[in-house]
């Protein structure tokens, strides 16, 4: 028996609040990935895993050192680090000659893996390189306002802004995420494939979000069997309006992916994960319903009306005649001695 897998009894109250953080719960904990290096990962990979941390911080684990396994044949390690680091995502990097800069990404149920796609690295940029480039440009542009300059002038170049203060997003961030290509929707591998990428870059589950929260987005793109990913720095700049205008500044990391193996769940066990508990179930509310544009209607259900005992406008004409009383008197008598 697994030392993990064994019930332990706290012997603390620390011991008895990290148990009670790990237990089942009605809205589960905001999942953590962990980013684990293969046994022969390169510098590129090593530095891809640094970087989608740098995306996931704080909710994910990176592993520094090296760990021989092999995710597609055995999945022991993958399950044991799963338990012992409490997170339901992982990403696995390893570089070999049969595939180069590889990448698996998955994601656990119960503590077991329920999905896993490999991706092959074809072209990295990081967020160091992209950064550079830009301060690189800033200084070209300011070297080439100074030689315009007139010699007199002593006074510093203006305009000019460091590069360091847009080049990350702050931890914790909640990033929009944009899939453009029809293969996201058409094979289901892609679709598989988006299912696990919004599970892994969505973050925390927020009810309201604030504009100035907005501050990056990941742009995924399949087109011709590839799999672009791109990261952008959402700026927001002065527009004369109350709307501000919005500028993209590409922020890193860069990535053009390749799609190699799956290991996917059958219908039945992707079916089981998704269900939802019956006390999260809203519960249906009767006679109520909503048309196309979001219209609320109700339905309201009232006892049979007797009209004749319905109360009208007092006229003249309508009163009845002393005759039809005297009837409608014989009439009532004769109902009660006939029930009798």
């Amino acid at each position: 028996m697994d030392a993990l897998d064994r019930v332990v009894k706290p012997k603390t109250k620390r011991a008895k609040r990290f148990l009670e953080k790990r237990e089942p719960k009605l809205s589960e904990n905001i999942k953590n990935a962990m980013l684990i290096k293969g046994g022969n990962a390169n510098s590129a990979v090593t530095q891809v895993l640094r970087d989608v941390y740098a995306l996931k911080k704080p909710y994910g684990v990176l592993y520094k050192k090296k760990n021989i396994t092999r995710p597609f044949e055995d999945q022991t390690s993958l399950e044991f680090f799963s338990k012992k680091s409490d997170c339901s995502l992982f990403m696995f990097g390893s570089h070999n000659k049969k595939r180069p800069n590889n990448l698996v990404i998955g994601r656990m149920y119960d503590y077991h893996v329920l999905d896993m796609i490999e991706l092959g690295i074809e072209k990295f940029v990081s967020l160091k390189d992209i950064k550079r480039g830009r301060e690189r440009d800033r200084e070209l542009e300011t070297s080439m306002r100074e030689k315009h300059r007139s010699a007199a002038s002593c006074t510093p170049p203006t305009g000019y802004m460091p590069a360091t203060k847009n080049s990350k997003c702050p931890e914790g961030t909640k990033p929009m995420l944009i899939f453009a290509g029809n293969d996201f929707d058409v094979t289901e591998d892609y679709r598989r494939l988006k299912s696990l990428l919004i599970d892994f870059f969505r973050g925390p589950t927020v009810s309201n979000i604030r504009l100035a929260g907005l501050e990056y987005v990941l742009h995924f793109t399949a087109l011709n069997g590839k799999i672009y990913f791109r990261s952008y720095k959402l700026l927001l700049k002065k527009s004369g309006c109350r709307t501000p205008r919005i500028e993209l500044e590409e922020m890193g990391p860069s990535l053009d992916l390749v799609l190699r193996r799956t290991h996917l769940a059958s219908d039945d066990l992707y079916k089981l994960s998704m269900k939802m508990p019956k006390a999260l179930k809203p519960k249906k509310k009767k006679n109520i319903s909503h048309d196309t544009f979001g219209t609320t209607y109700g339905r309201i259900h009232m006892q049979k009306q007797d009209l004749s005992k319905l109360q009208t406008r007092k006229m003249k004409g309508l009163k009845k005649r002393p005759v039809e009383r005297i009837t409608e008197d014989l009439e009532r008598k004769s109902k009660r001695i006939k029930k009798n």
